[in-house]
């Protein structure tokens, strides 16, 4: 008759929860720290970047940077201003999405529109905008909004 072990030996090497878990996990954080990294790095180089000019018909070209938007192109947008950017929350005056405060009170505001820039992404910012004029119904001043350069100070009267 053979005999057989009935109880195994403590002595048997235990798998080793480093080489199951730790390795594995570790690995796959790595990977995730450095896809992070990655991406980090190139949206911190994209922060700094020059201007992004693109060429339209005639001499037209798109601007786009971080204090300046749309389209230069003096011969269609002629007119300009300087003033701070609000939204036009006027019942009573529903001409332009937004208006333009500038020194010398209300009659001086000019009342915007555009449908080359988001004029949102300017609220509060103290800009110079240029644009187009159109007849307005009920203010002195509409204007279709190309292009806009946030200013380094407000206007004075501001």
């Amino acid at each position: 008759m053979e005999e057989t072990n009935l109880v195994k030996s403590l002595n048997e090497p235990k798998r080793s929860i480093l080489k199951e878990i730790f390795i594995p996990a570790g690995i796959i954080l790595a990977i995730i720290l450095a896809g992070g990294g990655t991406g980090w790095f190139l949206a911190s180089r994209s922060i700094g970047k020059p201007t992004l000019t693109k060429e339209l018909k005639g001499s037209a070209q798109v601007v786009e940077s971080q204090k300046e938007v749309g389209i230069k192109d003096e011969k269609t947008f002629r007119d300009y201003a300087t003033g701070r950017i609000e939204i036009n929350d006027n019942g009573e005056v529903p001409e332009g999405s937004h208006k333009l405060i500038r020194p010398g009170g209300p009659s001086q505001t000019a009342y915007l529109t555009s449908s080359v820039v988001d004029l949102n992404q300017f609220l509060g910012k103290c800009v110079e905008v240029w644009g187009e004029t159109f007849a307005a119904q009920k203010v002195g001043w509409l204007m279709d909004v190309g292009r806009v350069k946030v200013l380094n100070s407000c206007p004075e009267g501001l």
